[in-house]
């Protein structure tokens, strides 16, 4: 059977090989005193709240299964709108949002409705792999631009304007990011996409994570940005981090008024509607009981980054920037790699982080995803850990880290 072009130029994603390997693994400890413990994927250990799942019940007992509009359900496109505008000051009409099955089509339609054949993309390096695949997909190519702890590990406007040629489209950001857990500046957002929007380009935002902001400094949406800047951003979002919707595959696309005709008609044609039962159950999540859980749930989430990534630093496993959002920890194991007697990065992506992080899987029961998915910056110097899990796992993944650096 002949391959496409296309699906050969999708790299493995290696976090998955990792975490295969960590699933075997925690067969065989289930029932010792170290079972294995998973800081490797970014996934919130809270379930739907209650009202969110009552909804979803009450909608399949009630037959509310069958098609919605591509768009969404105006109900629910409303209520996103009302929440930018509570929670972020953001003027954000439903007309301009487009539900759709989870952030990752919400990227892909982007993609498709902007991206030619050919077209570059700027991306900042590390970032979150499978970003780069949806620009493949539409036939573009993203180029990583490596990235700095003094940025934040994010781009900048400087970078950006060194980097832009006539094959240059646009710029796909996260903000907070993926693996790093950093925003980028809203000083700085603003003077970068004040440079791409002059330059006729675009701006993707990835902002899936922009719920779980701990800082106000940092946790501003990009649709707040005055004027035709905020009304021109393509700013993609989910249900699945903030809201603890994982599974339930919906999230959200926020576009100019001109293009929503264009991508409702692509949405019609690849997926003709989000999960409809998800939707309804979606609309639980802007009641007041449930916005509070959210909140409850957003300290907790703090209150973890508080005490892992000091633990992380005390260790020699340094953290250079401190998380302002999402769950992750994104640090140095270098110290920790000459101390173990582990291999150096190789130019192939093994040794470094990569076997550190199978060290810490056999010696520890420690599941964590080395820096090798993220990008080509010294991917062999860093692993990442996420902090979605419980406090009680943390501590005990402190103590077992302990156990081997301390």
């Amino acid at each position: 059977m002949r391959i496409s072009q296309r699906a050969q130029r999708i790299e493995p994603f290696y976090v998955m090989e990792v975490a295969k390997a960590a699933t075997a693994l925690a067969r065989q400890v289930a029932n010792s005193s170290s079972p294995m413990i998973f800081l490797n994927i970014g996934e919130p250990d809270f379930s739907a709240p209650p009202l969110v799942q009552e909804a979803a019940a009450r909608a399949i007992s009630q037959g509310h299964t069958q098609y919605t509009q591509a768009t969404g359900l105006p109900a629910l496109r409303e209520k996103i709108s009302q929440w930018y505008a509570s929670r972020f000051s953001a003027d954000v009409s439903p007309g301009r949002i487009i539900v759709t099955a989870g952030a990752s089509a919400a990227l892909h339609l982007a993609c498709l409705a902007l991206i030619e054949a050919g077209d570059e993309i700027l991306m900042p390096d590390p970032s979150y792999p499978c970003n780069r695949h949806f620009v493949g997909a539409a036939e573009g190519r993203s180029t990583l631009i490596p990235t700095t702890a003094a940025e934040r590990f994010q781009l900048t406007a400087d970078k950006v304007e060194s980097a832009w040629n006539a094959q240059t489209r646009g710029v796909l950001l996260a903000s907070p990011s993926n693996p790093t857990g950093t925003s980028i500046a809203p000083d700085e957002l603003r003077r970068l996409h004040s440079l791409v929007h002059s330059r006729g380009g675009i701006t993707f935002i990835d902002e899936i994570y922009l719920g779980l902001s701990y800082d106000e400094g940092f946790g501003q949406s990009a649709l707040a940005l005055p004027g035709e800047l905020g009304q021109s951003v393509i700013s993609i979002n989910s249900f699945s981090k903030y809201f603890n919707m994982t599974g339930w595959r919906l999230g959200w696309l926020v576009v100019p008024e001109a293009l929503v005709p264009v991508v409702e008609r692509m949405a019609q044609n690849l997926f003709i509607c989000p999960s409809t039962v998800a939707q309804h159950a979606a609309l639980a999540c802007f009641e007041p009981e449930s916005l509070t859980e959210y909140e409850r749930r957003r300290a907790e989430f703090k209150a973890r980054r508080d005490y892992f990534i000091p633990a992380l630093n005390r260790l020699g496993l340094t953290v250079p920037v401190m998380p302002d959002g999402a769950f992750y920890a994104y640090a140095d194991c270098t110290a920790a790699v000459q101390q173990l007697g582990l291999r150096a990065g190789q130019p192939d992506g093994t040794g470094g982080s990569w076997d550190f992080a199978f060290e810490l899987m056999q010696r520890a029961h420690l599941a964590v995803t080395p820096g090798r998915d993220f990008g080509q910056a010294a991917p062999e110097k860093f692993i990442r850990f996420s902090t979605a899990s419980s406090m009680a796992h943390l501590r005990e993944a402190v103590a077992r880290l302990e156990a081997i650096l301390g």
